[in-house]
């Protein structure tokens, strides 16, 4: 299995999908799933959402901060220690923690700089089965990639796993950007949960990611042969990510979606082209879903280069908040260093909004010649792209379209959900045989 992207279940409509194949139970694994908190949150809740328009019945066991789904959509609950919520960490630790070994390591590995909330939902998890059984058709878990997963596959459990990217790709990016080896040492740290997420990968029977490009990162960081890996590529809510007419564009605003402290995703690159486009468009400013940390290297960046005027951050916003962002917006640019997939890019053609997009990672495949591609960490042609977009309003509205409708019929979560279901028949009837 590699593929089905390119099958003829793409052609075929939701209550054809559904009358083809028997209803399923299917438990979806989070280990933190709240959509806030990044692109396996919205996976989660989009996800499971389209399954149920199949016809299957859906489950999602998560850990904390939990996930927003559908009415039509069970949650179970599997609190941790929630440790990253806390604002004294030291004083979390309670009483009964010290008859728990998963409490205890989980409070115990993140005073240390550790990263436990994988291994630790695991073996939740499993103690989980063990005491309720297994009502379900098949588990799927989402990029948790923890020991737990090898115990269920052990006991039989028909188990399916996605790995949106391998995170080896974050931890390089973070190192080689790292101040000083104090800070170099946190981030292997943080990262150590990657030798239990290799091991586990290599003895995992069905995986599947959200790009071509992600399963070829995915066989380099893990030693293992690509053809072990399937892909679906994620999708988009085109309800809600829709174009709104009525709002008027501002014809020098740009828009960007980054975790403004992280590396990977490339502000700094935007940032700079800023700078050098501001003498010829005076007008211009940059809002940015984000939120940089107070006295970070990102506000550090913004005041050296003046710039402080030019930029909003905005965080915590409602879909419909984001959606009228984009339609007040001129283009969208995407500065990525890496995506395995890429949302934001795909979010931002759904409303119809222009995008200029770098080539890391899988945003390419997203993107396709819908929008302008420039070369990742390339300041001068980040820049010469947003300047030419900013004087051809002809080619703004067109690329506009092209995006709008190239999501439309390649990465709605319809067409993801019915790949997806195809995925489980296969995997189920491998198991049967």
């Amino acid at each position: 299995m590699k593929k089905f992207v390119d099958t003829d279940l793409q052609n075929k409509g939701t209550s054809s999908i559904a009358s083809s194949f028997k209803p399923l139970k299917i438990c979806l694994l989070g280990y933190r799933s709240k959509p806030h908190c990044g692109g396996q949150g919205i996976y989660i809740k989009y996800l499971s959402s389209a399954l149920v328009d199949l016809g299957h019945s859906v489950d999602v066991i998560s850990g904390q901060p939990y996930p927003e789904l559908d009415d039509r959509v069970r949650l179970i609950k599997m609190p941790g220690k929630n440790m990253f919520e806390k604002e004294n960490r030291f004083r979390a630790l309670e009483w009964k923690d010290l008859t728990s070994f998963t409490n205890f390591l989980e409070w115990f590995s993140v005073l240390t700089g550790g990263f436990p909330e994988p291994y630790t939902f695991g073996r939740r998890v499993v103690k989980f089965f063990k005491k309720n059984g297994f009502p379900y058709d098949l588990v799927h878990d989402n990029q948790s990639l923890c020991h737990g997963l090898l115990q269920l596959q052990k006991q039989g459990l028909p188990l399916v796993t996605t790995i949106h990217h391998p995170i080896t790709k974050d931890r390089e990016i973070a190192l080689a950007t790292a101040n000083g080896f104090k800070h170099r040492l946190l981030i292997k740290r943080w990262h150590s949960f990657l030798k239990m997420q290799t091991k586990v990968v290599r003895r995992l029977k069905h995986m599947l990611t959200v790009s071509e490009c992600s399963r070829q990162d995915i066989a380099r960081a893990f030693k293992i042969d690509d053809s072990q890996v399937s892909i679906v590529y994620n999708g988009i809510d085109t309800k809600a990510f829709a174009p709104m007419p009525d709002v008027t564009r501002r014809p020098f605003r740009i828009m960007a979606t980054a975790s403004a402290d992280m590396p990977l995703k490339g502000l700094d690159i935007l940032l700079k082209a800023l700078k050098e486009l501001i003498p010829q468009f005076p007008e211009l400013e940059l809002t940015v879903i984000g939120s940089p940390k107070p006295g970070g290297h990102t506000e550090k960046l913004i005041r050296r280069l003046g710039i402080e005027k030019k930029v909003t951050f905005v965080n915590n916003l409602k879909t419909i908040e984001i959606t009228r962002l984009y339609a007040e917006a001129t283009m969208a640019v995407i500065p990525s260093l890496y995506e395995g997939f890429g949302l934001p890019a795909g979010e931002a053609m759904s409303c119809g909004t222009p995008v200029i997009s770098s080539d890391g990672g899988a945003l390419p495949e997203i993107v396709g010649d819908a929008g302008i591609i420039v070369p990742a960490g390339d300041v001068k042609a980040t820049k010469n792209a947003i300047r030419d977009l900013l004087e051809n309003p002809e080619q703004r509205e067109q690329l506009g379209k092209q995006g709008r409708q190239r999501i439309l019929e390649k990465f709605s979560w319809e067409v993801a959900a019915r790949q997806m279901t195809r995925y489980y028949m296969e995997v189920l009837e491998n198991v049967n045989h």
